[in-house]
């Protein structure tokens, strides 16, 4: 028995090794029984999708496998496998991560944060209203990642002033109690002589009781709200990204895909028709959140949680804490200045290069002919500019370094130094693998073929075709990463959308926003994982959660595909763009 468990234990320790060695050896009769294009690259694709599943080996290395594998088996030149890695939404991407990188640098965000906790309060209701809303904010344009490490430690930090003014007060009044306590005793004492002994000791006890029950009222209160907290920075990050098109990584996967797809699609996706659709499902997702994570956490009296009349001594301590956090900050830079104003102009060209009810600038100034000038190319000018324009005001003192030396010119807002430190490069691989396993299957044909076995789907509604997708979606996401999902499903559903004659975006948008809905694991998300290492949580807690916050998010999904969605995308039509594809010989 002991020599089994020691087998048993040497393999799962090496598990990866042998996945990885395994897997190709256990599927190599596919492409071996039937010698079809199609086949081959259905090889390549399951091989991918049990490796990044697995994660056996790093996702991005995975990701350059069709570098390999495509060429060899004679679907792709390797020319033409290579130019998918650093396609215009690898561009948008990079200049997206450029931006955010520049406002964590400066630490915009946490101003922000701060200066909005500081106006919406301390009471319950209103400190996870705060939370909330500034962790979906601010997830929109930096990482979700990077948003919930932030955010955190400083919603921690509220809340533990809070219970230690709390616990501090019931000292006191316990002591107050206890003086009354004495002079009642002394009292009795005079009276009745013979039971002294009684009324000398009862009290205590009842004293040590009292102290008890409130200390434990007092830690079961906090610990729900730690609870309560943490779930809601995590969830509300995830949630915050789907708003905008560089918010999280699934969504630059749609856009590449449907140009690598429909290359003929006129500019359906873009900065600003996605979030006109996403931003009103994502603020209705968060309203319901909250009022979930309120009810779990919080329970049914608003009246107490938002709190009523003067602020207590607790909030003003916990006031306090937030206010001394944001005057650490010292006074506003004009390096966080010049970030905030380039910011606002890159937001400001997005949404106007192409707003769809009028002419963009894009439109009239260069895209007469063509789509020359895309949502990338704005990113990378403005991302640009990071690195010239200087961190401090020209000709004013600019210090010294920590030698002693006088500093004589400023460095820029951007050095490429704290771009390569910050930089997730895997993830432009993540994104380039996409693009490549999607061009694999145009040109293999397998996209076809999967298209045609799925047209027996034409004979269900629509509407339910797009629930059922996003469940299927949003459950395989909980144990995949979400960037691994979409790039592996998003070409099979293009291709099925062909074959019945529905809009492509009726399944794959919808379908893209529920990969960003893994609540209810903590290795769903790297946020769901921070929220569970700072917040005392168990994994019943965050599944409870997380389970309804999917029911939530696909319903608030697919109420928006058949709405307003609808009508933006017209989607009620099956588009021309749609009818032919890049394929590549």
């Amino acid at each position: 028995m002991y020599n089994w468990e020691r087998v048993l234990h040497l393999l799962w320790h090496h598990r990866n090794y042998i996945i990885i060695i395994v897997t190709p050896l256990v599927f190599l009769p596919l492409p071996l029984v039937y010698p079809s294009s199609e086949a081959r690259c259905g090889y390549a694709i399951i091989l991918m999708a049990l490796y990044w599943c697995t994660e056996c080996m790093p996702l991005a290395v995975t990701a350059l496998l069709p570098v390999i594998l495509f060429p060899m088996m004679g679907i792709m030149k390797g020319g033409d496998v290579s130019i998918e890695y650093l396609k215009d939404s690898n561009m948008l991407f990079i200049g997206g991560l450029l931006v955010a990188i520049a406002v964590e640098h400066w630490n915009l965000h946490k101003r922000i944060a701060l200066r909005v906790l500081l106006l919406v309060g301390v009471r319950p209701s209103l400190l996870m209203v705060g939370f909330m809303s500034v962790s979906a904010f601010l997830s929109m344009w930096i990482s979700n990642t990077a948003t919930t490490a932030m955010m955190l430690p400083i919603a921690h930090a509220v809340l533990q002033q809070l219970k230690d003014t709390e616990t501090q007060a019931n000292e006191r009044d316990l002591q107050t109690q206890d003086a009354d306590n004495h002079a009642f005793e002394l009292e009795v004492q005079t009276k009745l002589e013979t039971i002294h002994e009684r009324d000398t000791q009862d009290p205590v006890c009842v004293h040590d009781t009292q102290r008890e029950f409130r200390e434990k009222a007092i830690e079961a209160k906090y610990g729900l709200l730690t609870k309560g907290m943490s779930l809601s920075v995590c969830y509300s990050a995830s949630i915050g990204g789907t708003a905008t098109l560089t918010g999280t990584t699934p969504n630059l996967i749609l856009k590449g895909q449907m140009d690598e797809i429909f290359p003929n699609n006129t500019d359906v996706i873009n900065f600003a028709s996605w979030f006109g659709f996403c931003f009103p499902s994502m603020v209705l997702m968060l309203v319901l959140a909250w009022f979930w994570l309120h009810f779990m956490f919080l329970g049914f009296n608003l009246k107490k949680s938002f709190g009523c009349g003067e602020k207590s001594e607790s909030d003003r301590a916990a006031y306090t804490v937030m206010k001394v956090e944001y005057k650490k900050l010292g006074r506003i830079k004009f390096a966080e200045v010049a970030v905030l104003v380039l910011f606002i102009l890159l937001v400001l060209l997005w949404f106007t290069r192409e707003p769809g009810f009028m002419p963009g600038w894009a439109t009239v100034l260069f895209n007469k002919d063509a789509a020359f000038v895309t949502d990338g190319t704005v990113a990378i000018l403005m991302s640009s500019l990071f690195f010239v324009i200087p961190s401090q005001l020209p000709f004013s003192n600019y210090g010294y370094t920590n030698e002693g030396k006088r500093i004589k010119a400023p460095p820029a807002l951007l050095t490429w130094n704290v771009v390569h430190e910050r930089m997730p490069w895997n993830v432009v691989l993540l994104l380039g693998g996409g693009f490549a396993l999607a061009a694999g299957s145009e040109a293999s044909n397998l996209s076809k073929w999967l298209g045609e076995n799925l047209s027996p789907l034409q004979n269900i509604p629509p509407f339910a075709i797009s629930l059922v997708l996003s469940l299927l979606i949003a459950t395989f996401t909980e144990c995949s990463s979400n960037t691994a999902t979409t790039t592996l499903f998003l070409p099979i559903l293009a291709s099925m959308a062909q074959n019945i004659k529905l809009h492509p975006l009726y399944v794959m948008l919808p379908c893209t926003i529920a990969a960003s809905l893994a609540f209810m694991l903590p290795v769903a998300t790297p946020p769901n994982a921070i929220a569970f290492s700072f917040g005392n949580l168990k994994v019943l807690d965050m599944v409870k959660a997380g389970f309804m916050l999917n029911i939530i998010g696909i319903l608030c999904i697919n109420l928006a595909i058949n709405t307003w969605g609808r009508v933006m995308f017209n989607l009620d039509t099956f588009p021309d763009w749609a009818n032919t594809t890049n394929s590549k010989p």
